[in-house]
């Protein structure tokens, strides 16, 4: 019986091979956990407070012992669910001025967003687990080969790791002010089905200067699509 060749289909050229309770497995044996940080008004900062989140920000770099890669998205601001979310709140409280206040506050948001693009920045922190390959296979590994047999042990140890990795930056960061909160399996997907379709960052109307850029801690800067 002639062989049947295997064509690879798209999903099979993704660098992602699963995504389990919280970790991104990669096709080269690597797994990584994202944690969602939220960003500090620095401008609005005093003096003194300013240069104390400088130094955090320094003691916190000077403390890693792994890399870490930051990722930062400039999306369009969803004006719809922040305008939902604001018309909840006078109903609660029955104030009447409250009220007008927020259909007043609507309208001037609604204006603004059809004068000029409303955008969002969105922070994404990378842990990577091990350290110089440490619970890594390497090589790729594609979905018509076998499971190595050692898959689920390295994935139970990475998982460890990640756990107190993830927890060791959330207090970290919260040292000088940045709130973070790791990401669940479902917001993982999410997040790296929103890469896939890279709309936002292939928008005409998002300059080029302001679309999604990839930071790590070597220095390094590009463009992520």
């Amino acid at each position: 019986m002639p062989r049947v060749k295997r064509l690879a289909g798209v999903q099979d050229l993704l660098p992602v091979e699963d995504i389990v309770e919280g970790v991104l497995c990669l096709r080269g044996g690597d797994y990584r956990a994202v944690l969602d940080a939220q960003s500090i008004n620095f401008a609005l900062k005093s003096e003194s407070e300013q240069e104390g989140i400088i130094a955090g920000y320094k003691a916190f770099l000077n403390s890693l012992t792994y890399p870490l890669q930051v990722v930062v998205r400039i999306l369009p601001t969803d004006v719809e669910a922040y305008l939902d979310g604001l018309r909840e709140r006078p109903r609660r409280g029955g104030d009447e001025m409250l009220r007008r206040l927020a259909l007043d506050h609507e309208a001037f948001v609604r204006r603004l967003a059809r004068e000029r693009t409303l955008l969002e920045r969105r922070f994404y922190v990378v842990i990577p687990a091990g350290l110089e390959g440490a619970f890594e296979r390497r090589g790729m590994h594609w979905p018509w080969q076998t499971t190595p047999k050692d898959f689920r042990q390295n994935l139970e140890a990475a998982a460890g790791q990640l756990d107190f990795r993830a927890q060791e930056i959330v207090q970290a960061l919260a040292s000088f002010g940045v709130t973070a909160r790791r990401l669940g399996s479902d917001e993982l997907t999410a997040l790296w089905s929103g890469f896939l379709r890279s709309e936002a960052a292939l928008s005409p109307a998002i300059p080029a200067n302001l679309r999604p850029v990839v930071m790590t801690t070597n220095g390094k800067e590009s463009l992520s699509q």
